[in-house]
């Protein structure tokens, strides 16, 4: 762990039982990077990816909104100090009755990608600003988000002006590069695809007020399934984001607002979990060969969902030093769920051949969806409890909870 991760490090030290541990302080400088980075833009934290109040009481005072996809993340935001006027309705995914319990609760902006969307918007929603949401190539990212989300340039087009006769306001365009995104190229296309579409109603008369460019930042400090370090180009993507923010400027005719929706990018690295070894076990597999398998007493049912695409970081903190033996070990979690497991045939992980039965492990760069894709109790393995630290204090506890 570097200098920078002191308070998650202390609280793992500190504690024998399992827990989940958020950095309020690391989250508040990573939203001040951004903004240092991407001067000028409005920051929407996508709060799915960690639903605790204590973070979303931070950025609020910080100045952040917050990206909501359902009426339960808005009223949990309203009530963690966020102004109903810094929350949008960010999914393209909404009943009718979704719509009208928004519009009750003062959401005024909504995401749309469809003509049917659209419509119900107007009925139930009138007078509301509406942001069409663009599919584009999210080739590069770990997870790519455009084949359930966003809408061709041309359906872009009819979805604004529709939304413009029926007595909604077309306030913008938005793009998801895809989650942990990598490439530079990603972005280019977007910025190509947004320009296209914002030409395209200008010459209808329609002249937007923002872009919003979704999350996909990505994090270092994770390894991919096959156990390489994830280690993106954060200054060239910053770089080319701000120089497609300056050529869509140039190609709308009119200063357009920026908006970004991070998630991973701001909570991933404050993130950590004290877990403890179930077993560290060898046995014969069906090909013949000897297999070392590391149960730890987390898995990809409560904090490591996204195990099947990347490896997170493991610390031992009671077999650090140099001359520990080490063994290859395919990582897998407590339940009785094959799913639970990094797979065989990626990465096997080095771990510390002497470790035993209640021995302590550290999970690292865990803090994006850790709490918010974690089950109830599958298996009768429940859900950790959180503990927001603060500058090397402790902070609120609780129980973790979907959002």
């Amino acid at each position: 762990m570097t200098h920078q991760d002191i308070p998650l490090s202390a609280a793992l030290a500190a504690t024998a039982e399992d827990r989940l541990f958020f950095d309020l302080a690391g989250i508040e400088e990573r939203y001040a990077s951004l903004l240092r980075e991407l001067p000028g833009v409005t920051v929407r934290f996508a709060m799915k990816a960690c639903p605790v109040d204590e973070v979303l009481a931070r950025l609020a005072e910080a100045g952040a909104g917050v990206d909501a996809a359902s009426i339960p993340e808005m009223e949990q935001a309203v009530r963690a100090g966020v102004p109903i006027g810094g929350i949008h309705y960010g999914n393209t995914v909404k009943s009718d009755r979704n719509i009208a319990d928004a519009h009750r609760l003062g959401i005024r902006d909504f995401a749309t990608d469809s003509l049917e969307d659209v419509a119900a918007i107007a009925e139930h929603a009138p007078g509301a600003r509406v942001f069409c949401r663009l599919a584009i190539d999210t080739r590069g990212a770990l997870w790519g988000l455009s084949d359930k989300y966003g809408c061709s340039t041309a359906d872009a087009v009819t979805v604004l002006e529709t939304a413009r006769e029926l007595g909604l306001t077309p306030s913008g365009l938005s793009v998801h590069v895809g989650s942990q995104q990598m490439t530079v190229e990603a972005w280019h296309g977007a910025f190509e695809r947004l320009a296209e579409v914002l030409t395209a109603l200008d010459g209808r008369g329609i002249a937007l007020d923002h872009v919003n460019l979704g999350g996909g930042l990505p994090v270092p400090g994770c390894l991919d399934r096959h156990g390489r370090p994830l280690d993106p180009p954060i200054d060239k993507l910053f770089a080319a984001i701000r120089d497609g923010m300056a050529y869509l400027d140039s190609v709308g005719g009119h200063r357009l607002g920026f908006v970004v929706e991070p998630g991973r990018y701001l909570v991933a690295g404050q993130g950590a979990i004290r877990a403890h070894v179930s077993r560290l076990s060898a046995r014969r597999g069906r090909d013949g060969r000897r297999q070392y398998w590391l149960y730890l007493s987390c898995g990809k049912f409560n904090g490591l969902y996204e195990m099947d695409e990347l490896q997170y970081p493991l610390v031992f903190p009671t077999h650090g030093g140099p001359g520990v033996r080490r063994v290859p070990a395919v990582v897998a979690g407590p339940t009785c769920d094959s799913d639970d497991a990094y797979s065989p045939g990626h990465g096997l992980v080095q771990v510390p051949e002497a470790l035993a039965s209640g021995d302590p492990v550290w999970v690292l760069s865990c803090g994006a969806y850790a709490t918010s894709y974690m089950t109830q109790g599958f298996n009768g393995f429940g859900p950790l409890p959180y503990t927001c630290v603060d500058g090397g204090g402790a902070g609120g506890a609780g129980k973790a909870r979907g959002g």
